[in-house]
């Protein structure tokens, strides 16, 4: 039966939100007489992340995915070698490293923060682990202090995969500028965006060198600039790993605002919360929690619900009303590919768990309050109803 109340407007999962200035510096770089690759935008960008979060040096790539196989490689990951991180995260995670012949060891995730459990990280260490990868799910931070410490204690590598976590912090620490490597997204779904694009935060000085080689197809291109060498030549592996002046005049637009968008995107997030409070104390999801009760840059809303078959009744109920919800991940120790290529350490109850039941309501950088509203009244008369029947 048709519901007239509810308005056939379409709510999108996510919308790609323009700031107003990035057309003007894309004109501004077509100007400029250089559109590929590390040009005045590319430094523009690479500057601003280096003064906003605090890191030694930043170089952007055309992904977060590029990045990732970029820490692969600084990681120095071969044949045989293994890389902790958790399965509930994104295919590209992974990638990376079975790209460079290691084998990813998937270990189970917390059930409050959805981040991999440092609890768990010691016991799946062997004597061949080079790296572990803390995924900063929903922009939340891992426990950056404790899994600091184990890779101290092991001599490893620690990656933080931020993809979700621009210009977020733990206490005063940029997410990503942390471990020893971080990468970024600016993908058209992430907060800060510029269609594709990601940036690869290098937090330890001895790596840079390296890194700059590596992006530049594995040349020496970059001391050849700064006038260090008399020409450039192939000197180590490495790909074009560099995004064009056009994504970067994008990506600056975004940069500027940055701040603004998390603050009203913050203020999205805590109307669901505080609009789904009173169906969370009735038991009917649970809500995300977030350290000190505020998200960190609030790019992800959740529910957790009771089931999985209610979850999907919620995504169709809503879908019908024109409002676009998800869910994900499914886990990659599940995956073909992960069968495949990976191992995991015990059963990963919490990971498969959460994989069945939970569902992301529509977030957007220019998502409205009457619009998150909407959204909460269709979840209010889902629950209103399924106890009518």
């Amino acid at each position: 039966m048709e519901n007239t109340n509810v308005s056939k407007q379409v709510i999108p999962f996510n919308k790609p939100f323009v700031v107003g200035k990035e057309l003007f510096y894309i004109a501004q770089a077509v100007m400029n007489g250089g559109i590929a690759g590390d040009g005045q935008f590319t430094q523009m960008c690479q500057q601003w992340l280096e003064d906003n979060l605090g890191c030694p040096k930043a170089l952007l790539a055309h992904s977060c995915t590029a990045a990732l196989e970029m820490a692969a490689i600084l990681a120095d990951v071969g044949p045989g070698d293994e890389v902790i991180m958790p399965s509930f995260t994104f295919v590209s995670t992974a990638n990376a490293f079975v790209l460079r012949g290691a084998v990813p060891v998937f270990v189970d995730i917390r059930p409050d923060s959805l981040n991999l459990d440092e609890r768990l990280v010691e016991a799946a260490i062997t004597e061949k682990t080079k790296a572990v990868v803390a995924v900063h799910y929903a922009g939340q931070p891992c426990d950056m202090d404790a899994l600091l410490r184990i890779c101290n204690r092991y001599g490893l590598m620690l990656i933080e995969d931020a993809a979700q976590a621009i210009l977020a912090r733990e206490k005063t620490r940029a997410l990503g500028t942390i471990g020893h490597l971080g990468c970024l997204s600016f993908h058209e779904t992430k907060n800060v965006i510029s269609g594709e694009g990601g940036a690869l935060l290098i937090n330890d000085p001895k790596l840079i060198e390296r890194a700059e080689i590596i992006w530049q197809k594995g040349t020496n291109r970059k001391a050849f600039a700064r006038g260090e060498v008399s020409k450039y030549t192939w000197v180590d592996v490495g790909s074009s790993f560099l995004p064009s002046e056009l994504t970067a005049a994008f990506l600056y637009a975004q940069l500027e605002q940055g701040e603004s968008i998390n603050a009203h995107r913050r203020g999205l997030y805590e109307a669901y919360y505080n609009q789904l409070q009173a169906l969370e104390a009735d038991g009917y999801f649970q809500l995300p929690r977030t350290p000190g009760g505020r998200p960190a840059n609030a790019h992800i809303f959740y529910l957790l619900m009771r089931n999985n078959h209610e979850r999907s009744e919620l995504i169709r109920f809503l879908r019908e009303r024109a409002i676009h919800a998800v869910f994900h991940y499914v886990p990659l120790h599940d995956s073909p590919a992960g069968l495949r290529y990976s191992r995991s350490v015990g059963e990963l109850p919490v990971t498969c768990d959460v994989a069945q039941r939970l569902v992301r309501l529509p977030l957007y950088s220019d998502m409205s309050a009457r619009q998150v509203a909407q959204v909460c009244a269709a979840v209010a008369q889902f629950f209103a109803e399924s106890r009518a029947v």
